[in-house]
């Protein structure tokens, strides 16, 4: 169950996003994080359908940015430890470039991105505030690929590692640590200010609300996978029996399965009536 939006910091995803939403804030983090000035930044609307133009495993990103020079920076927040991050970081980096490069594009028109997670616990165990990854040649690390493409992922529980002051106080307080600096106070306030707007507690709910209902639908997805497997080999009163369904869904299951040969399991718990 979503927590109440007067629970929420700086490290939900949902707040994360919001606060960053304002390039007051979005700006100074990606300087902070990367040691680097950056005159502009812009909100694509590419970050928007990123998840929807190629029928791939659907992702929501946290912060999707631009600077003046054409860099793309997509941040994330990872609170939970679920042993993915570097293929999660890999398939976030390949959405970015599809995105970038249209159908038929040339590659030169793939720029430089990064892929930034900010994680509430260590991902390799080795006490780093920082672990920056390039494509560099195993033999010689002193030639680079020359992609363009770095990942970036910043640990929370930091304790290794030579960073600037201020970036370990934005660490700590995402860690969940008081406000040390300027930067992060303003931050807080930030935190403090979208859990009493009535527009940002209305979407943080629309949003509870969506993700509920993708649950949902990603249950009844699973049910027409097994419908659709066992078709054969059980009737429809013994599936409906299997996968706790009505006789009468098992039924319109098969019925749209044969009508929509074409359709996804999404697709038909999408079309089907489960009630």
């Amino acid at each position: 169950m979503a927590k109440p939006i007067e629970e929420l910091t700086i490290i939900d995803d949902f707040m994360f996003g919001a606060v960053m939403s304002d390039a007051e804030y979005c700006k100074p983090l990606l300087e902070l994080i990367l040691g680097v000035k950056i005159r502009k930044i812009g909100y694509p609307e590419l970050q928007k359908t990123l998840n929807e133009r190629y029928g791939s495993k659907s992702v929501r990103l946290d912060v999707y940015v631009e600077d003046d020079a054409g860099t793309v920076y997509d941040v994330e927040i990872q609170t939970a430890d679920k042993k993915n991050l570097p293929k999660r970081a890999r398939y976030y980096q390949g959405l970015i470039d599809l995105g970038i490069l249209e159908k038929g594009g040339d590659y030169a028109a793939l720029r430089k991105s990064f892929v930034i997670f900010i994680c509430a616990y260590d991902p390799f165990g080795r006490g780093r505030w920082v672990y920056a990854f390039e494509n560099l040649c195993r033999d010689n690390t002193s030639i680079s690929l020359g992609d363009g493409a770095a990942k970036v992922i910043l640990n929370t529980k930091g304790y290794v590692g030579e960073i600037s002051g201020e970036l370990k106080a934005l660490l700590r307080y995402m860690g969940g640590a008081a406000p040390e600096t300027n930067y992060t106070r303003a931050l807080d306030g930030a935190v403090m200010s979208i859990r009493r707007d009535e527009k940002w507690r209305r979407d943080y709910m629309l949003l509870a609300e969506r993700d509920r209902m993708n649950q949902r639908l990603g249950r009844r997805a699973d049910r027409v996978s097994h419908v659709r497997k066992f078709r054969g080999r059980f009737d429809a009163d013994e599936l409906a029996e299997l996968y706790t369904l009505q006789p009468k869904a098992v039924t319109a299951i098969l019925d749209a399965i044969d009508a929509h040969p074409d359709w996804d399991d999404e697709t038909v718990a999408e079309n089907v009536d489960f009630e």
